[in-house]
């Protein structure tokens, strides 16, 4: 079998069919759409109304922001007394589309504005008392935040106490202590009366923006858009009607810049949509502040150059190409760490390095959690001893809680639930590990460890079809709290399967029911298409429902989050050739032969077992408990294989039967091939088989291996003696059968296992491998 990754959890709902079809019918969507809406707590008309039509909704009054009237009345001031206003920022999406929306909208109206993207390895996040002063002696006399400032206490009070204002502006959670701001502008402070507070640090700028120019500055909503989706707030209520807003001005977008980024990440304007943020837009402006200052990036945001926006949008997507290889380079190391014999016994990772770009850590820690499922930390540490970098986590491991018992012990930490950033020195190295294992065992962490997939129910092939795919879109945009929906599919047959890519790492499928087809694309998941192929009608997907146009032809795409694939699966695939590609899956490797094992030991990774199948120390049944098994080598016999066979839970058996010679097809000498080396030996004395043998087989016309196979037989029979490689003919041998040596016997029980294991049909050896399997049970 191969099981899922993830636990797919259906949400339980006891609506009945007549619930959903009155919805549906009121508010004159499919039944689907309908059940949909349902499950996400939507359940009357007027609410789904609202939600369906988002871009028709009202947003809410700025000024019920906390101190918003404030913040104005204090910019406004600023601005008639031709003060310098800089808006600081931050370097992520989010604080660059904030800070492009604060400039602009202050630029606007008059300000004397400029704006500060702080630099992530000069100046930290959040406000920097060294920027700071350099912006005062500047001539900056009021400052705004955007996307920060809230837990920027030290900073902001000792600028306050120097007579220069600062309005933060900021989202972030609330720290205990606020600083001493003239105005902290934020949508979830306590004495505010905000009715949505979820905005971002753009959603934020966006609503000072609003309340500052007195109406909706409609072509600030692109950026609205991009910062929104890009931090990964809630898109629901005041955000759905903000993104589902700004995508239509960003289909249309007149910025040079955004334009310039657009083409650049070869992105359909017509098309874009949330998901285009996510993976296309958002992604590169995030390089900028990963590998570099991001200060050119509200220069591309607000640019009227197309020149300029084109120059800078080539420098991000360059620089965007740079993350995605540093990503990768850092990430193979790291996953090799992961896998070794220290870390698969721990619950939590800390993986280590040198020489790592600090500004992708916590992209190749999402990698990390993805793939092992277990919350990590990666650092990078320099040459001082000192490590620095990011944490993930899972859902069920706060990962702020698990280390902030022994923030003491570490030079800086910061972060919440589901990531933190750290700084720690070497020698604080296990207290941090120790740490992180003690709150795993509290949670009680192996019981929660998988992730959860929430499902929104079973889906037919035959409506995996684009009137469904267009009917769904009704629920768009899809984010955070409002995913896509994803559907279990249960197809009866998968007509087409193959590993695609450079190193076959994805999955292309075509999953049936008989009567209808939906293609499928699985990214990353190309290790199962041997599984898929073995059981082929026991498949089931969980995905995306999406369209692919390739060629001017648009047709339905299922995007594939997992697979499980039932009942015992034995994957054919023999070979002739054994390459580090074949070892590199986790597992447990049986070999029949030592010596090959031995040869092949540098093939084995650190989340890899090799075990001799006659080994009498090593229990096969515990050791492969829950692990895919290959079979290395052909046995000598099949008696051999039963016997593993016998031994092994058959969920997932991979067949590579390497023989480097094949005893089949070289078969058993004639009699008169033994009649002829029988002459041989009775005339020609002193034979150093060590070095002659290549002539005498010569002499023979024999194969070397042939002949070595019958020199044994006659030495087991009495008819040669061999001394220190040097052999004889004994005069007048007894007469012997030569079927009884040991050797003759052994080879026809290699013969008959080569015939059945090496040269069967793959149904045949797959039927052959399940008796076994039966005997057992």
């Amino acid at each position: 079998m191969l099981a899922a990754k993830k636990k797919w959890v259906t949400p339980e709902t006891t609506v009945t069919s007549a619930v959903i079809d009155d919805l549906a019918q009121a508010v004159k969507v499919p039944a689907l759409v309908a059940k949909l809406l349902i499950t996400r707590g939507i359940t009357t008309p007027a609410q789904a109304q609202t939600f369906l039509q988002a871009d028709q909704q009202p947003f809410n009054d700025p000024l019920k922001m906390h101190d918003m009237a404030r913040a104005i009345e204090r910019i406004q001031a600023a601005i008639v007394a031709g003060d310098q206003i800089t808006v600081y920022g931050d370097y992520d999406a989010d604080g660059l589309t904030s800070t492009a929306i604060m400039f602009e909208t202050l630029d606007q109206v008059g300000a004397n504005v400029n704006y500060y993207i702080p630099d992530r390895f000069k100046d930290g996040y959040g406000p920097n008392q060294a920027a700071f002063d350099k912006l005062i002696a500047a001539g900056t006399k009021l400052f705004v935040t955007v996307d920060n400032g809230v837990a920027g206490n030290a900073v902001i009070d000792a600028v306050q106490a120097q007579g220069v204002d600062v309005v933060v502006t900021d989202h972030h959670e609330l720290p205990a202590t606020l600083p001493q701001a003239y105005a902290i502008v934020h949508p979830r402070h306590p004495d505010g009366d905000y009715p949505f507070g979820d905005l971002s640090g753009a959603g934020v700028a966006f609503k000072v923006a609003t309340a500052l120019l007195e109406e909706v500055p409609e072509e600030l909503l692109d950026l609205a858009a991009i910062g929104t989706v890009a931090d990964l707030v809630s898109l629901t209520g005041e955000n759905r009607t903000l993104v589902t807003l700004g995508l239509k001005v960003l289909q249309q977008t007149t910025r040079p810049g955004l334009a310039a980024l657009i083409k650049a990440a070869g992105l359909d304007p017509e098309k874009l949509d949330a998901t285009s943020i996510g993976f296309g837009i958002a992604p590169r402006l995030n390089a900028l502040g990963r590998l570099q200052s991001a200060q050119s990036g509200v220069e591309l945001l607000t640019t009227l150059d197309e020149t300029r926006a084109t120059e800078l949008a080539t420098q991000v997507n360059q620089l965007n190409e740079k993350r995605q290889g540093l990503v990768r380079d850092i990430a193979e190391n790291a996953l090799d760490q992961a896998n070794n014999a220290d870390n698969q016994a721990r619950q939590t990772l800390v993986i280590t390095g040198k020489n790592w770009h600090e500004g992708v850590l916590g992209i190749v820690a999402s990698r990390i959690v993805e793939a092992t499922g277990k919350p990590t930390l990666v650092l990078n540490e320099d040459e001082t001893g000192r490590l620095k970098g990011s944490g993930r986590s899972i859902e069920a491991y706060n990962l702020f809680a698990a280390i902030d018992p022994i923030r003491d012990s570490l030079v800086a930490f910061g972060g919440h639930h589901m990531a933190v950033g750290l700084t720690v020195m070497h020698d604080q190295l296990e207290t941090l590990k120790a740490a992180l294992e003690t709150a795993a065992a509290k949670v009680d962490l192996a019981a929660h460890a998988q992730p959860v997939l929430q499902l929104d129910g079973e889906l037919a092939i035959a409506d995996a079809s684009l009137d469904t795919l267009t009917a769904l879109q009704a629920l768009a945009p899809f984010g955070t709290d409002n995913p896509a929906p994803l559907f279990e599919l249960k197809p009866t047959a998968v007509p087409q399967v193959r590993a695609i890519g450079s190193d076959k790492q994805h999955l292309k499928l075509q999953l049936s029911d008989g009567q209808h087809q939906v293609d499928a694309i699985a990214f990353s998941m190309g290790a199962a298409a041997q599984a898929i192929e073995a059981s082929p009608t026991q498949v089931t997907v969980v995905g995306e429902l999406s369209a692919n146009t390739w060629n001017g032809q648009t047709k339905p795409q299922l995007m594939v989050k997992d697979i499980a694939v039932s009942g015992s699966q034995i994957i054919d695939a023999r070979t002739q050739h054994l390459s580090a590609q074949q070892f590199s899956a986790p597992g447990v490797y049986v070999f029949f032969h030592q010596k090959l094992m031995q040869r092949l030991a540098d093939y084995m990774k650190s989340n890899a077992k090799a075990v001799l199948a006659n080994d009498p120390s090593i229990e096969l049944a515990t050791v492969a408990k829950d692990q895919p098994v290959f079979i290395v080598d052909c046995p000598d016999t099949l008696a051999d294989l039963t016997q593993v066979l016998a031994q092994l839970p058959l969920n997932q058996l991979t067949l590579y039967l390497y023989r480097r010679e094949s005893i089949y097809l070289a078969g058993m000498p004639k009699r008169e091939q033994f009649a002829k080396l029988f002459k041989f030996v009775a005339v020609n004395h002193d034979v150093d088989i060590h070095h002659q043998l290549s002539l005498v087989a010569g002499h023979l016309h024999l194969d070397r291996n042939l002949l070595i196979f019958m020199i044994q037989v006659f030495f087991e029979v009495g008819f040669v003696k061999i001394n220190d490689g040097v052999m004889n003919g004994v005069s007048n041998p007894q007469q012997a059968d030569l079927h009884h040596a040991p050797s003759y016997q052994l080879r026809e029980q290699q013969i008959a296992a080569e015939e059945t294991l090496l040269y069967s049909k793959s149904a045949a050896l797959q039927t052959w491998v399940k008796a076994q399997a039966a005997v057992k049970n």
